[in-house]
Parts: structure tokens; sequence; C-alpha cells
């Protein structure tokens, strides 16, 4: 008692907004269940495990600790599972993620010589019983962020309920016997809130659904709001209503009101029919999720260095996945797990290591390849929980520090430009130059003169070319047997469904094929062209990532996952993809002048754009200033930068230069760049999609000649700086991982690694980790392979 007292200066009584661990080491993953317990410093607040309280007293020379240690009690009765009915973890109804109950004990802990007191106790300083009592009553910084749905966050208040038009056009709807006034459908039908019309919903990728009546009926007439028929009961919070503007689930505070207009007494009515919510869950049982997460195999669970899984967070799969991958590459698992123990990354980092990434990667690393973490618990795997380093890897994006479902591409490209940052100073140390490699595209112009362009990447993004699918006959027997079972009434089963099979090598022989691009600025002709572009690989990185461009923009901006299978062998080689600069004989195209050609031809408005525009009942000059605002990318993009601009002041001033060449804001430009885009593709991108940093990412995507066309011409042939610090090598590759997806959008569903380890495939879905014995090759949407040495 008396060395405690000789102490209490380091003791500190935290306050209300005082950050304090207590349920996870900073710098492992032991907790209070964990053989050691946890050790809570009582002067940082920061919390450590048994192995690593040491180095925290040597590196601080705080004494106090609080150690807090938990023991399981008597096991509860085992219950059987049920089906999830709510599309959550941890929630009633949703994912069971019940855990045991445990009990909790404290003593107070002098180090070094670890003299423990007992608590609670009376004899103890008042100073320590409230430092104690503060933390114990205080909620933990690691569980700030609580487990959220899986898909989406609650449903927002739409924008056009409170003024919703409804015509007075006396359509009373009846109880019962509904159909789609357009075909002979019956269910999945959609009441239109504003002319009472009721028709079918959107069509499946699997044949299943309506016939897409509803949405071409808003296509058509611009009524926003649908509830659908069967969901509505007197529980209106259950009823599903449907923004197409908003294109999401919303919320209509006055459904009872818009119902009545039609003579619906929505207290009688029983519900017959699932929420979009409940048929996206039932859908996650199908086909894809069974077999992508191999349900119904039996799969053997694997334990060890290596095999420890990751819990999932709440919306965090796109996380575990890519780690899965990224620490099975030989060089993260040499950076950050044999190259760098954790007492070392922990003396190098900041006071605070919960927000250096560094000591967050050392710690996931050790975490996942240790084996300490991967035992048989409770003849469960349990896994660990990357909740810090989501914190840290997070920091520097709004995005991941949400709980919503996010891009795994997006995920790993943020990643690895972190990993580069935090390297910078050491780059021959930096693991994500293994993941680099160099582009270089030509571009010949009608004069026969070259440029090259030179850049670096991470990916390599693939469109997937569907008019080469390989089971074309198959294709056309299924649209066959798809228009009878339609023309009688009748749907499809999910085994008759065929989807298109195309082989990778096709997808990477688009990538190098040539490729025309339309109004190219010519240096030589000094006038605007055609050139013809090819594009190869200035060299071979260790690890290559073939991203597959599964999401394509239907035309409204609309999302769409295409429905394919991809052929992919274990090794591939893509040697034949090398481009070795100019070659002998050709002439390159002038370098522009300052002031003369290109830089004196002002864009002009594309006179069809402009036309369609005009004939919508716009103004003629506020047409052609959005579409020389978007660059002439498209109807679509002009009109939506035409309804966020007809209010600005200068909207009928004349077209000037400055307007020509409009400025953007350095801020979005900047949020492209961090999502790994070029900083001129992020000007041409946001020039495009009218300023809007979420249609500008899809626009990218969605526009395979993006960097070569209109305002990104390049007229030299310097390029990108080489680094001359890019691994290269052969091009034969070996494929060592792949994440799949299963959902709709990259922004819902759920996402799941397989990766080759030890001779054989392994299945990581989130804190589960076996065997796979049908390793879904053809499903995946970002493929990671390791370069063969030769």
């Amino acid at each position: 008692m008396e060395l405690l007292r000789s102490n209490l200066a380091r003791v500190r009584i935290p306050e209300p907004t005082t950050r304090i661990y207590k349920h996870e080491c900073c710098i492992s993953f032991d907790t209070p269940k964990s053989d050691g317990g946890l050790f809570v410093d009582m002067s940082t607040f920061l919390a450590f495990g048994r192995d690593c309280v040491d180095w925290n007293y040597e590196k601080t020379g705080n004494p106090v600790y609080l150690h807090i240690k938990q023991t399981k009690k008597a096991d509860a009765e085992d219950r059987p599972s049920k089906k999830p009915t709510l599309l959550a973890i941890g929630l009633d109804g949703g994912f069971d993620n019940s855990e045991p109950q445990y009990e909790e004990f404290y003593e107070i802990v002098i180090m070094p010589d670890n003299v423990t007191l007992p608590f609670p106790s009376v004899e103890l300083p008042e100073k320590v019983r409230l430092a104690v009592d503060a933390i114990l009553l205080a909620e933990g910084a690691e569980r700030k962020e609580q487990l959220a749905s899986w898909t989406a966050d609650k449903k927002l208040v739409s924008k056009y309920a409170t003024d919703l038009q409804q015509l007075d056009n006396d359509v009373a709807v009846p109880p019962v016997g509904w159909k789609c006034a357009k075909c002979d459908k019956t269910d999945n039908l959609w009441l239109n809130l504003t002319d009472g019309t009721i028709l079918c919903g959107r069509k499946n990728w699997d044949g299943t659904g309506g016939n897409d009546h509803a949405v071409n009926h808003y296509k058509e007439t611009g009524y926003p709001l649908a509830v659908k028929l069967g969901t509505v009961t007197a529980d209106l919070e259950g009823a599903d209503v449907y923004s197409y503007p908003e294109d999401e689930s919303v919320v209509d505070p006055l459904l009872a009101d818009h119902l009545a207009h039609f003579g619906i007494d929505f207290s009688s009515l029983q519900k017959t029919e699932m929420t979009t919510a409940e048929r996206e869950l039932d859908q996650n049982f199908n086909f894809d999720w069974n077999r992508i997460q191999e349900t119904g195999e039996d799969v053997e669970p694997l334990f060890g260095p290596g095999y420890t899984g990751l819990v999932n967070l709440g919306n965090s799969c796109y996380l575990a996945a890519t780690m899965q991958v990224m620490f099975s590459t030989r060089s993260f698992c040499s950076r950050y797990y044999f190259d760098q123990r954790l007492k070392e990354a922990f003396t190098t980092a900041p006071a605070d290591p919960t927000v250096d990434l560094n000591m967050q990667l050392t710690k996931l690393a050790h975490g996942l390849l240790s084996g300490k973490y991967s035992g048989p618990v409770l003849e469960k795997q349990e896994g660990i929980r990357p909740r810090m380093f989501k914190s840290v890897i997070a920091a520097s994006h709004p995005e991941f520090s949400t709980m919503r479902q996010q891009d795994a591409l997006e995920f790993f490209l943020h990643f690895i430009d972190q990993v580069e940052r935090i390297n910078s100073g050491t780059p021959n140390f930096d693991p994500s130059r293994s993941f680099k490699f160099g582009i270089e595209e030509r571009l010949q112009c009608s004069s026969g003169k070259v440029t090259y362009n030179r850049r670096n990447d991470y990916i390599l993004s693939l469109n997937i070319p569907l008019e080469r699918a390989i089971n074309k006959k198959e294709l056309a027997e299924f649209q066959n047997l798809k228009a009878e079972r339609a023309a009688g009434g009748k749907e499809l089963s999910a085994d008759e469904i065929v989807r298109p099979r195309v082989s990778l090598k096709d997808c990477l022989d688009c990538f190098s094929a040539p490729e025309e691009v339309h109004d190219f600025y010519s240096t030589a002709l000094t006038a605007r062209t055609t050139a013809i572009k090819t594009a190869g690989l200035t060299s071979f990185p260790d690890y290559l990532v073939l991203h597959m461009r599964k999401f394509v923009m239907e035309e409204g901006w609309v999302p769409k996952k295409l429905d394919v299978y991809i052929d992919v062998p274990e090794t591939i080689d893509i040697s034949s993809m090398r481009s070795n600069g100019i070659q002998p004989g050709e002439e390159l195209l002038p370098d522009n002048a300052a002031g003369d050609g290109e830089q004196s031809i002002k864009l002009l408005a594309d006179d069809d754009i402009v036309a369609q525009l005009v004939s919508m009942g716009f103004n003629l000059l506020h047409c052609q200033k959005a579409a020389i605002n978007t660059s002439n990318s498209g109807v679509e993009a002009a009109m939506d930068w035409l309804l966020n601009h007809m209010n600005d002041p200068d909207i009928d001033a004349p077209i000037s230069e400055n307007m020509q060449n409009p400025d953007i804001d350095q801020s979005k430009v900047d949020t492209l760049v961090s999502f790994g885009f070029e900083e001129k593709l992020a000007h041409k991108a946001l020039k495009a999609s009218g300023g809007d940093v979420e249609k500008a990412t899809e626009w990218i995507f969605s526009s395979p000649s993006a960097s070569t066309a209109a305002d990104m011409d390049v007229t030299t042939s310097s390029g990108a700086a080489v680094d001359t610090l890019m691994p290269d090598g052969g091009g034969k590759y070996r494929l060592l991982g792949f994440v799949s997806h299963i959902g709709t959008s990259t922004h819902c569903g759920h996402y799941v690694a397989h990766i080759n380890k030890d001779g054989r495939w392994v299945i990581f879905n989130d804190e589960k980790v076996g065997v796979s014995k049908n390793p879904p090759m053809d499903m995946g949407y970002l493929y990671f392979f390791e370069r063969l040495e030769s």
C-alpha cells in the first residue's frame, strides 16, 4: 500500500471525454479473456496484454495498472441455430453472434515487481478508487463503433413525400386481386403514389421478379414514389416505399394519407409480400451466396499460423477479405512479421500506438500469422477483431470510417497508398512496391506519328467482353427458354439460369487490343482526329492484381452488376503484354508549342447534346453551358449539371473562355487522387460529371477510353518518371488468391477470400477459416497473382 501511495502522482482520474482502452491490448490481440488478462495503464488509459505490459513500463515508466481478468461462466444449454430473418449481425432475428457469459475480476498491479492489491477495497487510496470506478463505468474506446446492419443505414425520409402530387383521377385500389396494368404479373407489384397505377417491379438477374413496368412508368412520368403492395399492414413502418429518383427505399411519413387518397384502409391489410430488404436477405441464400461461401460443404476448419480469421465488425468483410490476401504475400509477411517484432514497432511508435499505422499493421500481422489466436476455442473459431487497424487506416478516408459496406477495390488502393506513405522514407522496405507496375499507352494519329503515355499503377482493371462468351450456344438456348416461360406466365428456376462465360485471356487481350480514340488533338495535324490506342506493361510486378469490371453504370446512373463467369486458370503468362517504348522507324508527334494548336482551340458544345436538351424545353444558352462544362460526355451528365446549376447567378451570362475551361474544386480532385486515379483523369471525370465525386468515380470505371480522350490528350512521350525501385521479372504467374463479392453492388452484400496456402485452397469467410473443396474461381472480383520465379 505504501508503494502505491508513493506512485499516486502517476495515477490519473479520467475525464468523461478521455479515451479509455479496456477491451483489447493496443499492440496485440490479448483481451481480458486471455490467460494473462489485460492491464490498463492508469496514467494513459492504454491497455496491454501480459506479454506487453513490461514494454510499456520500460517506455513510459508508468507503474500503476488496473488488471482485468475474465473467466467463463458455466455453459448455457445449446440452442438450435435459426435461419436469420433480418439482414443484421447480433440483433434479434439477425445472424447469430451470441457469446458466452464471463465474470470479471480486478486488481491493482504495480510494476516492475508485479505487486498486487485487491479491488474493490476500502483500504485503497480514494484517488485510485475513483480512477478505477471511472475506468469501469466508461464505454471502452474500442467499442464506440457498434455493430450495424449489413446492407444499409436507417432509411431516410424521402424529400418527395411532403409535397407529393396525387392526381384526382378517381382511382380506387381494391384490397385484393391486384394485377400489373401492363402484364399478367400478380406478385411483386408496386402502387405508384401519384396516379395509383399498379405495375410490376424490376426483373432480377435470374429472370424472376417483374418486367420493369413500375420503373419504366417512373421514367415516362417522373412520378417519384411507389409502395410495394403486400407489404402494407397496420404497421406502416414495415411498408416498403421506394423512391426512384433517390434510388433507395425510403420513409414516407404521410403514407397513411397517400394510401387513403386511393381508398386504401391499411388497418385491414395483411402482409403477403417480402420487402426489398427481406427479398435481398432471401437472395443471400441463393446460388451465388451458397457457392461462394461453400454453404452445404463439409468444410474442415483450420487452425494455426496463417489460419486466423477476422471477426466482422459490421460491414467490414471487404477489409477482412483483402487483408487476408495481403498477409499471404511474402512482401507484407516479411515487412510486418518476420522482419519487425511487436516490441520494436511499439518502441518506435508515438505515445498513442493506437493511431500509428505501422504499429497496427505489425499488430495485425502478428495476430494473423503467429497462430496465437487461432486455437479452437469453445469448439468454434473466434478470430481476432481488427478494430484499431480499421480505425487508423480509415482515419484519412471518410467513407471507410463509416459502418457502411465498401468496395474492396477502393479499400485495396487506399490501403496500398497509406502503406506507401508511411514507408516513403525507406522505399527499399516498402511492401506496396511489390504490387506496383508501369503501364504504357501508345497512340498513333492519322498522320502516322505516335506518342507514348506512361503511368504507374497497382491494379490492372479489365473490361469483360460479353460478346466473346464461350458458351454462346447455351446462352441462345437459355434466352429461348426464358421467352417461352415468359409467354406462358412462368418463371425460371435457379438451376435453369445460364450465365455468360468469358475467358480471362479474352479480358487481358481486350486491355491490349487496338482502340479508337475519337476527338484526339494531333500536334502534327494541328487538328482533332481519330487515333488508335494500344496499351501494355513496362514492368511485371511481384504480385499482379486483376480487377474485373463487373459493376457498370446503366442509363440514369443506375449501377448494375454483370452476371458473368470468368474462366481463370491457375497459371497465366502475360509476357506478350510487355511494352518496349518507341520502336525503330517510329516518329514522335511534335511537342505542343505554348499558345499554339490545342491551346487556342476552344471546346464547343456538342450539337446533338444541345439539341436533345433543347427538345426537353431547356434554354439554348443553358444547354450549351451544360454540354461544355461536362466535356460533351453525354446527355445524362449535361442534364445533371443543368439541374444543379439552374439558379447560378451567371447562368445567363455569355459563354466565356474561362467557362470553356472551368475550374474544378481541388479538394475533390485530391479525393479522387486518394482513390488511386491520376490527377489529370480526376479533372476530366469531375468536369464530365458536374463536379460530383461519386459520379466521377463511376464515370472513370465506365469509360474505357477516359484516360486518352479530349483534354487528356498527350503530345509528348516523357510520361511519368520511371520508378527504378519497381520490381520486374518474367511474365508467368500463379493464382495466389481471389476476393469474391456477393450482392447487387459493391456497397452492399458480402466479400469472401479464397487463398492457395500450403498446396491447398483455403476459404476465409470473416472469422471462419477452412479447407475449400470447390473454390469458385470463376466468380472472383479481384484476382491476386504471384509471379513465378524463372
